[in-house]
């Protein structure tokens, strides 16, 4: 969040790469000069990353590639779904839970303990 508190009240999880930044820019520039500003660009990156997740959305998307070039040359049977590379099988588990009962009904939450 902008006032660099997070949900639950402490700080967000990008603060600390706002402060590095923010730190940055007062070392290298001065209301003068701002060409120092250029030393900065790896701390931003990291802010960036830190807001918006594109590198790692990226890494996993090529992951996935990978995965189903992979399946496709080697095919093999029970292979976990493409999917749970992103996910890191954590949703998405009615299928699992179908065979471990052995039933065709699903887990609710009155079920959950």
């Amino acid at each position: 969040m902008a006032s660099g508190y997070g949900l639950s009240g402490g700080p967000s999880r990008c603060f600390p790469f706002w402060q590095e930044l923010l730190a940055c820019y007062v070392v290298n520039t001065n209301t003068d000069d701002v060409s120092g500003a250029k030393k900065c660009v790896p701390a931003l990156e990291d802010y960036y990353e830190c807001l918006h997740h594109r590198k790692e959305r990226a890494r996993a998307i090529e992951l996935q590639r990978a995965y189903r070039r992979a399946e496709a040359a080697h095919p093999r049977e029970n292979a976990p779904r493409p999917g749970a590379i992103r996910n890191l099988g954590l949703l998405d588990r009615e299928e699992d839970t179908k065979d471990v009962l052995g039933t065709n009904r699903s887990i609710t939450a009155g079920d959950r303990k």
